[in-house]
């Protein structure tokens, strides 16, 4: 059935709020790994960007506040960001959103009674309550063989939720060489830290095992601002040496998350990171050094966006994807969504939620879904006032596409 101009907005934000999602890149976890799974108000209230933006309403030191239980840190935070200021910013009214679509009343101002809400639920019905609401069918965790609370669950093993698929993070591995060798040889490779020997091979059957053991989706790593390739140190060879055979091999997608300046502010500790602007030259030189290999990528600061999209276009073996961390505001989310759908079209992943807190799936999707229909809404009255207009089975086809069903093609090539 073919759409007419004034039926199309409509027709798109229904499909668009309707399709189950994909979120193909967050922290959170399968919950058999337990207390891993972060989730309810308190972990809302003191996730890192609010911790960050809290700093600047409070009285108290960084010191004064990291001394306090997570409780009353929720509780200066609350009184700091919605009771002493109105909760204008993204991330505290992406707190109210989540309580909202909950079913929870905000216009008490009433933290404890929210907690008293959160506290009658199981963490598996809590879940599935978060997944139905947010409209997710899948969620891609980060998993790390390197955290000493994680790897321990993966080796005893447990019974998978089939919502939750992994995907394999190896900051460690190609960021701190020196310190990682130590660990893969207590774990059995004969790796050394000047690469000799048998080192590249056991890194490889490390990196074959791992994504065995996980179902792994893809691997990843979080790059600094001065990633360059090619390079002369660990990082460059590792990835020539190692990660590319074993993505070659085991049709392992390399996901590369660039921008991130780590502790800019140590007194903020996680909140402490900032962002600079990258080199997407490092990125094309990759793709084109590795043409058989298949690259995902996001970028963190603004300014590199425009650059990314023109890769991407030059490269069929580089998906873009999402709008993290600082890009994570609804006018920026809108300015690149549209660059890319103008770009190049549906061949990507507008949004993924970052999510660490459980309940934030709720807002991410809430805040990103009309966003999406929005601009996509746009796309297609343009090409409607061209006398080519879509049918509503092609609009749902290409919503599924933007909301991970893009990714799953590409990796599945």
């Amino acid at each position: 059935m073919k759409t007419s101009t004034t039926s199309i907005t409509p027709l798109v934000t229904g499909i668009v709020e309707r399709t189950p999602v994909y979120d193909i890149h967050t922290h959170l976890y399968d919950p058999a790994f337990g207390q891993l799974l972060l989730w309810g108000i308190d972990e809302l209230l003191t996730y890192h960007y609010l911790i960050a933006e809290s700093f600047r309403a409070m009285p108290l030191s960084t010191d004064q506040f990291w001394a306090l239980p997570k409780s009353r840190q929720a509780e200066v935070i609350w009184d700091a960001l919605f009771l002493q200021n109105s909760p204008v910013s993204e991330a505290c009214r992406g707190v109210l959103t989540t309580l909202q679509r909950l079913g929870l009343d905000v216009r008490r101002r009433d933290l404890n009674a929210l907690r008293q809400h959160y506290a009658s639920w199981k963490t598996e019905d809590f879940v599935t309550k978060v997944l139905e609401v947010s409209g997710v069918r899948k969620v891609c965790m980060t998993n790390s063989p390197f955290d000493d609370l994680e790897r321990p669950v993966w080796e005893a093993g447990f019974q998978r939720d089939p919502r939750f698929v992994a995907a394999l993070r190896i900051d460690p591995l190609l960021l701190d060489w020196p310190n990682t060798v130590p660990k893969l040889r207590q774990w059995g490779y004969d790796v050394a830290t000047d690469f000799s020997g048998k080192t590249f091979g056991e890194v490889r059957r490390f990196l074959a095992d791992w994504t065995r053991k996980i179902d792994s989706q893809y691997c990843m790593v979080s790059l600094s601002p001065d990633f360059e390739f090619p390079g002369t140190g660990a990082t460059a060879r590792l990835i020539e040496e190692v990660i590319m055979p074993h993505g070659r091999e085991h049709n392992q997608a390399f996901a590369l998350m660039i921008g991130v300046k780590r502790n800019v502010n140590p007194q903020l500790r996680l909140a402490g990171d900032s962002v600079g602007g990258s080199d997407v030259g490092a990125v094309e030189r990759l793709c084109a050094a590795y043409p058989d290999n298949k690259f995902l990528c996001t970028l963190l600061a603004r300014e590199d966006q425009h650059a990314l999209c023109v890769a991407a276009r030059k490269f069929r073996n580089l998906h873009v994807f999402g709008c993290w961390w600082f890009m994570n505001n609804p006018s920026l989310i809108e300015e690149v969504t549209r660059m890319r759908l103008e770009m190049i079209g549906l061949t990507m992943t507008p949004q993924h939620s970052d999510c660490r807190v459980m309940d934030q799936l709720v807002y991410k999707w809430a805040h990103s879904k009309p966003i999406l229909a929005r601009v996509l809404s746009e796309k297609y009255e343009d090409l409607a006032a061209t006398g080519w207009e879509p049918s509503e089975n092609e609009i749902q086809r290409d919503v599924h596409r933007l909301l991970g069903g893009a990714l799953e093609e590409f990796l599945a090539l």
